[in-house]
């Protein structure tokens, strides 16, 4: 597993990340520890609806490949900091 550095840009990435939950999952108390296997509402539609918020968001482009890895708000930042290399 990628150690990911404690940076500003991370931190706020982080917040965005956790906004973009709670709206997709409608879920107000999302902290930065939820992952998908823990969440009910995070189904195969709401990864989709994930996704497209943080291509949004982020102004990426994310792959299949990547969408499969939008497993926890840790895993989202390590995708969205190798799109943004």
């Amino acid at each position: 597993e990628l150690v990911i550095l404690i940076t500003e840009k991370n931190i706020i990435m982080e917040k965005r990340i956790v906004e973009i939950l709670k709206e997709v999952l409608d879920m107000p108390d999302v902290d930065h520890n939820l992952t998908q296997k823990e969440c009910e509402a995070w189904d195969s539609m709401a990864q989709l609806n994930i996704a497209a918020e943080l291509e949004a968001t982020f102004e990426v482009s994310l792959e299949p490949e990547d969408i499969t890895k939008l497993t926890s708000v840790q895993n989202i930042i390590e995708v969205l900091n190798m799109k943004n290399r």
